[in-house]
């Protein structure tokens, strides 16, 4: 089966045209090499998609006979992912949100009326 049918019927990817270009910019690799999208997948081969900044790592199991239901997945592909790729996104997700450094520009709304309501407590 193709890499961009497998990661579709295993619903990595919500369709076969999206599986496909992710292989185009390199953001798929079967056991370490980058795979163009009619590339064969086998038995026991290693996986890595690369999808929200995160690298999943997959090991084929079986090749499904099409697209197979969400709980049927796991009959199909081994997820390795380890949990630390997750944590890290955790963390980038919530560090964007508190940390602006000076000087970036004007305030928003919120952060007006915090300094406002600062300066109103102060005098």
């Amino acid at each position: 089966m193709r890499i961009d049918k497998y990661l579709w019927s295993i619903r990595y990817y919500k369709t076969r045209n999206m599986a496909s270009e992710a292989c185009k910019k390199g953001h798929i690799r079967i056991n370490g090499n980058t795979a163009k999208p009619s590339r064969e997948v086998y038995k026991m081969d290693e996986i890595i998609v690369r999808k929200n900044q995160i690298n999943y790592e997959l090991n084929v199991l079986d090749i499904p006979p099409g697209r197979v239901s969400a709980k049927l997945v796991d009959i199909y592909r081994k997820d390795t992912t380890p949990k630390e790729a997750f944590q890290n996104t955790e963390l980038l997700r919530l560090s964007k949100n508190l940390y602006r450094e000076k000087g970036l520009g004007r305030p928003t709304k919120k952060e007006r009326r915090d300094i406002d309501d600062y300066l109103d407590e102060s005098e």
